[in-house]
């Protein structure tokens, strides 16, 4: 039975710092894990404000943090793995962090995938996922749900709360999944202007009121009414919730929180049904408010799993997305992103 051991690397929106893993895949009937290293490596406040606006930045900047970025990976790379040890090391998957994300305009940018990584790492290194899928026609994302097929077969539904909601539906002749809407992206925004980095167990909304003309404004928002494939950016969040925002500034930040949750709730919850299996993961599962009202609102069967799948199933994923395209198998397939075909997407960097 081969196996491989890989170091898979997340970034995402709600910019809680890096996520790290080391996990030994095996295949047999099925593809097989363990987790057996995990680590966040937290952004200083330097990183944190910029990362924050990057996608407003032009992108010959973009282009110089990109550059610096690729050097803080790489000492958090090298810190995790003198840390915890590790020898075995097949190769290192990394996605990088989302700078711009605009596939209307056949852009997609993460930083942190330049070649140079490899040498300053001196291991092969997988990344940028999602350049070929854009220019294929492809949204560029969900991505994490061809993983999801694979390593996840107990469950027909996955949803995951992070900088933004999305959800995986696994059928038996296709896979769908798209973004459902934001949440830590919008609740931590919120929280920052209450000088708090995020709202803890969702206490802040659970104080709060709802205001019905907010919810009104949110819940008629054109995207919700597409259909799938479909994604969204920071820029979507730029244009549509703070747009809509500048409207209730006298609102209490607890009643803007409480909205959105409702909101939140009601959107994610359209998006399942009654006789699913579903598995949800990511920050948000511990915003108990959040999921509280998620709860009131369906009977479906909701599995949250243990610590290590809730806060590092991306970066599990991101290391399987980057075998499956080290062994040559498709990781992007054209039902869940819109391109003209499936196909194997990803650099492969030598040192």
């Amino acid at each position: 039975m081969k196996d491989y051991n890989v170091i898979g690397i997340m970034s995402g929106t709600s910019l809680d710092g890096v996520d790290i893993v080391y996990v030994n895949f095996k295949l047999d009937k099925y593809w097989k894990y363990e987790i057996i290293n995990s680590k966040t490596y937290k952004y200083k406040k330097k990183w944190n404000i910029l990362l924050k606006d990057i996608s407003q930045k032009k992108i010959n900047f973009i282009e110089k943090i990109n550059i610096n970025y690729t050097r803080l990976l790489s000492k958090y790379i090298k810190d995790f793995i003198n840390e915890f040890s590790i020898e075995n090391i097949d190769f290192i998957s990394s996605h990088g962090h989302t700078a711009l994300h605009q596939p209307s305009n056949s852009l997609t940018y993460q930083i942190g995938n330049l070649p140079i990584l490899a040498k300053y790492i001196n291991q092969k290194v997988v990344c940028d996922f999602r350049v070929q899928d854009v220019k294929l026609g492809g949204q560029g994302a969900p991505l994490v749900p061809v993983g999801e097929e694979y390593l996840f077969p107990k469950y027909n539904t996955l949803i995951n709360l992070g900088g933004f909601a999305n959800i995986t539906r696994i059928n038996k002749d296709n896979l769908i999944a798209y973004d459902i809407c934001p949440i830590n992206i919008v609740f931590n925004y919120l929280s920052r202007k209450m000088e708090y980095k995020y709202d803890d167990r969702g206490y802040i909304a659970s104080t709060g009121n709802i205001n019905d003309d907010l919810y009104s404004h949110l819940q008629r928002l054109n995207y919700y009414k597409q259909k799938p494939p479909k994604s969204l950016g920071v820029e979507w969040v730029n244009s549509q919730i703070h747009t809509i925002l500048k409207n209730f500034q006298d609102t209490p930040i607890k009643d803007l929180m409480n909205t959105f949750s409702n909101h939140f709730a009601f959107q994610i919850v359209s998006n399942i049904q009654t006789k699913d299996k579903i598995l949800i993961t990511g920050g948000g599962v511990y915003n108990n408010y959040l999921i509280d009202r998620i709860n009131n609102l369906t009977n479906a069967k909701i599995t949250i799993p243990d610590r290590n799948i809730i806060e590092y199933k991306e970066a599990l994923i991101f290391a399987f997305l980057g075998l499956l395209r080290y062994l040559d198998i498709d990781n992007c397939y054209s039902s869940v992103t819109g391109s003209e075909k499936d196909h194997c997407s990803g650099n492969i960097f030598n040192p």
